[in-house]
């Protein structure tokens, strides 16, 4: 605003100052115009017939600096209106102070005759009352509009600052409310528009509170799940213990039951351990070709000892497919998958295993015809100890814990891949893994 301000000054002030210098030299060239030499080489002009206005002042000087002629309203001032430019050789306007009154003077000198000799010089004035009162009255005008524009954007700041920072207070007592009481399922509310920035920082913290809130539910279930699943077998290898120190005896069956719940400890533990690495990420990968109709032949081969007769396991349609991964850890993705779907598959049923190429990928499909996993269900079975257990009936050898499906979500996503299941109750489940095929440059490295 002060800026503004004074390039507006500035610009009016140059405007009149213009207009009155015009109409100085508008006079100046009527009087010129009516400026005789008589027969003596001496300079003569009639100003009363020129009609002056009463603001404007006109003084004739010979070279000799001798009043020749005056306009009426000045005849009693017998010195130039400025004195100081009654000697300059060129036309020129200067602001002089005479008696008290600040007159803007221009000076022409008069030239005369082929050597263009100096016959006097002429000077008109004029007051600068009106100059002057338009300049004090704009720096007024100037001054209170600053001001008040100043208060007003002060004020219009404050206001819009304020309403900007309070729901920002909201969401600071909120946090701190949510800090001190441990209640991630508190929301922070927010009525405004939630396309503006508060609003899309309100809604980015709340997703971080719902965020928070799946993470702790998930590791309290963790926790719940894990104690759950180490104490079955601790409570059964205490009991055993227990009877054989009872009848003082090694109870070979005991021994057995021992030894079988050991190693669910053992494996649960290693699954434990393996995903724990595998989310930090230490689980290094090999990057190699891997046949992945060789490998899923294979695994058929020794999954069939664990389907027995109990259900049918088939091969369907299969290719020759080349991927670029792990093959330890591919393998244990088809055991995982084809494995749980031998557990939660009932007797009679069947299990039909395919691998193909769809465009740029490979796609290994398990399907079963078993009781299916409900839509509740399907969100959580990646995830660590969630098993369906409405939907699929744990079979009694217990020798899952809810972690192959997570480790296997684990290895192909780090493959590049993806692992999608589709199911419908009481006709069976589909997984699907995707996998992007070998490309050149793998299969020269592995060459």
């Amino acid at each position: 605003m002060i800026l503004f301000g004074i390039a507006v000054y500035q610009s009016v002030s140059l405007t009149v100052f213009h207009q009155l210098d015009d109409t100085l030299i508008n006079w100046a060239e009527t009087v010129y115009l009516n400026t005789r030499i008589d027969g003596n080489g001496n300079l003569n002009v009639d100003l009363l017939q020129l009609d002056l206005p009463g603001d404007v002042y006109v003084q004739l000087w010979s070279r000799n600096s001798n009043l020749i002629a005056a306009s009426p309203n000045i005849r009693i001032l017998n010195s130039p209106l400025d004195a100081a430019g009654a000697h300059s050789s060129i036309p020129l306007f200067r602001d002089v102070n005479l008696g008290g009154a600040r007159l803007r003077v221009y000076t022409v000198p008069l030239v005369a005759g082929k050597g263009n000799r100096l016959e006097g010089f002429l000077q008109v004035g004029t007051r600068m009352d009106v100059v002057n009162a338009t300049q004090q009255t704009l720096l007024e005008v100037l001054l209170i509009g600053t001001a008040i524009t100043i208060v007003a954007a002060g004020l219009a700041a404050w206001l819009s600052s304020h309403q900007a920072l309070h729901p920002l207070d909201n969401v600071t007592k909120t946090a701190l409310q949510i800090t001190s009481a441990d209640d991630l399922s508190r929301r922070i509310p927010y009525t405004g528009s939630s396309k503006d920035e508060v609003g899309q920082l309100v809604a980015a913290f709340n997703q971080t509170l719902s965020r928070l809130e799946n993470l702790f539910s998930t590791q309290r279930r963790f926790l719940a799940d894990v104690g759950h699943e180490l104490r079955t077998p601790l409570t059964v290898i205490k009991g055993n213990v227990g009877l054989m120190r009872k009848i003082k005896d090694f109870d070979e069956e005991s021994l057995v039951t021992i030894e079988d719940e050991v190693d669910r400890l053992t494996r649960m533990v290693g699954d434990l351990l393996l995903l724990a690495q595998a989310e930090s990420g230490k689980i290094p990968l090999a990057h190699e070709v891997v046949e992945l109709d060789t490998l899923l032949l294979e695994v058929l081969n020794q999954m069939q000892v664990l389907a027995r007769d109990r259900v049918k396991l088939s091969l369907g349609d299969i290719d020759q497919v080349l991927v670029c991964g792990d093959r330890d850890r591919l393998k244990q993705v088809a055991v995982n998958l084809i494995g749980n779907a031998i557990n939660y598959t009932p007797r009679g049923g069947e299990i039909v295993v395919g691998l193909g190429k769809v465009s740029d990928r490979a796609q290994f499909t398990v399907t079963d015809n078993g009781p299916g996993i409900s839509a509740e269900d399907l969100p959580h079975i990646f995830e660590r100890f969630y098993r369906s257990e409405k939907s699929r009936t744990r079979q009694k050898d217990g020798k899952g814990f809810g972690l192959g499906l997570s480790i296997a979500y684990w290895i192909v996503r780090n493959h590049g891949g993806r692992i999608e299941v589709n199911s419908t109750e009481g006709k069976g489940t589909t997984f699907c893994v995707w996998l992007p095929l070998a490309q050149d440059d793998c299969i020269e490295t592995a060459k």
